[in-house]
């Protein structure tokens, strides 16, 4: 538990942030199953128009800590590469 004022604060603040983080990564990452269902049907339209939608999902999250930058990149590149196959 913690011991001082300062420290009291943190723990209120952190959960306040908490539930926003939660909230942001849950939008996040159905928007990343949404494109990985577009990508599993076939359905290569579907699948650009969810990417559309996402990337800017995993980036936002990115730049706001809720995951690695590199994690965000790394999802938007194996994405893409995977509606590129559709097409072929």
């Amino acid at each position: 538990m913690a011991n001082t004022s300062s420290a009291r604060k943190a723990t209120r603040k952190i959960a306040r942030r908490t539930i926003v983080n939660k909230s942001r990564r849950t939008q996040m990452r159905g928007a990343v199953r949404s494109v990985e269902e577009a990508i599993k049907s076939g359905d290569r339209n579907a699948a650009l128009e969810a990417m559309k939608r996402a990337e800017p999902e995993l980036m936002q999250a990115a730049q706001r800590n809720i995951i690695h930058k590199n994690n965000a990149s790394r999802k938007v590149s194996r994405l893409t590469h995977a509606i590129a196959k559709l097409a072929k």
